[in-house]
């Protein structure tokens, strides 16, 4: 079968290769893939900024078809459609796996980092990873179940109350699960981007988002000021990733407001204001990834329709491809670009 291989670190070195078809194992489920996401974990990993363990093959967001079940798997059936968390291994044993927490194991091995992933034909993934699609989730909108839970995690880590203003920066795929997912808890949800960010913003709105807002052409701290009284945001998510949002963050919030970081900064090491943290009382949390428990609430989102995964997709690729989807994603033209299997 084709996969899409990152061979090396660094720039780069993202190859199709031939792989054998993998064989399922005691209390493993093998899926024939559907559709697979590109994270922007994957474009980091393409750039060299994110590091993971090679030669793998990528992919972790994706949806399919069971075709074959281990010995020890009495929960899934050939035909089953599915998607699966990342978590291919944990030890099952440290004080973060006790408490359902497998997304903070040390020991922990993800597909699509150190495991194969989704940009090939097949795929094993450990049973206990493995979730049904419910009948009103297509293989599109299954396929993007893992970033819905990774936004549906952050959510979780803060309080939203009815009626609170919640301010996400960064309006791209991330962004905009979680400011579904803020809108489903009664939140007043605005999205903040810049002018390059028009596809995405104008997305939001058809999501029916609150407000969407260039920053570039409007004064994103006078806006928000304006309706809460001069008070600020009661919660911000971090989802863009840029070094200048996280202080602008900072500025948005009331005292006593929350700030979660859910995007990923090429260099870990940035500038952060610690002293308006103090003298506001502001919380913040970090959010990594998903756990199990996230899986299940994010499918139902989908399912009764308080989430639109299926309108974010506006490109789609073969793997053989992926220099095109590339592109489409880094000159803004794209929201969500699924990947193809081929033969």
């Amino acid at each position: 079968m084709k996969a899409l291989v990152k061979t090396e670190l660094g720039y780069g070195n993202l190859v199709v290769q031939d792989k054998p078809v993998p064989e399922v194992g005691k209390d493993q489920v093998k899926i024939e893939v559907k559709y697979t996401g590109i994270c922007g974990s994957d474009i980091h990993t393409y750039e060299g900024h994110y590091k993971v363990k090679v030669p793998v093959t990528l992919g972790h967001e994706f949806s399919g078809v069971v075709v074959d079940v281990g010995e020890g798997v009495t929960e899934f059936k050939i035909g089953d459609r599915v998607t699966s968390e990342t978590t291919f291994y944990v030890c099952g044993e440290c004080e973060y796996c006790r408490s359902g927490d497998y997304n903070l194991c040390n020991h922990r091995k993800g597909l699509g980092t150190q495991q194969d992933g989704g940009f090939a034909k097949y795929l094993i993934a450990r049973k206990e990873s493995v979730h049904h699609l419910p009948s009103q989730v297509d293989y599109r909108s299954g396929a993007m179940t893992e970033p819905l839970a990774c936004t549906y995690h952050a959510v979780e880590k803060t309080v939203i109350n009815p009626g609170d203003l919640v301010v996400v920066i960064g309006p791209g795929p991330i962004g905009l699960f979680t400011a579904q997912v803020a809108k489903s808890r009664g939140a007043t949800v605005i999205i903040a981007g810049l002018s390059h960010d028009q596809i995405r913003l104008s997305k939001a709105e058809e999501l029916g988002i609150d407000y969407a807002i260039d920053i570039q052409k409007r004064d994103l701290q006078e806006f928000v000021h304006g309706l809460t009284d001069g008070y600020g945001a009661d919660v911000v998510y971090e989802c863009s990733g840029a070094i200048p949002a996280a202080g602008l963050a900072l500025d948005l919030l009331k005292k006593k407001g929350q700030y979660g970081q859910v995007g990923i900064f090429a260099k870990p090491e940035i500038e952060f204001d610690l002293e308006k943290i103090i003298q506001k009382e502001i919380r913040v949390v970090g959010s990594r990834s998903q756990k199990s428990s996230d899986w299940e609430p994010s499918l139902e989102l989908m399912n009764s329709g308080r989430v639109n995964a299926r309108s974010m997709v506006t490109h789609e690729f073969p793997i053989t491809e992926w220099e095109q989807a590339y592109q489409a994603i880094k000159k803004g033209e794209a929201i969500k670009v699924l990947l193809t299997p081929v033969d």
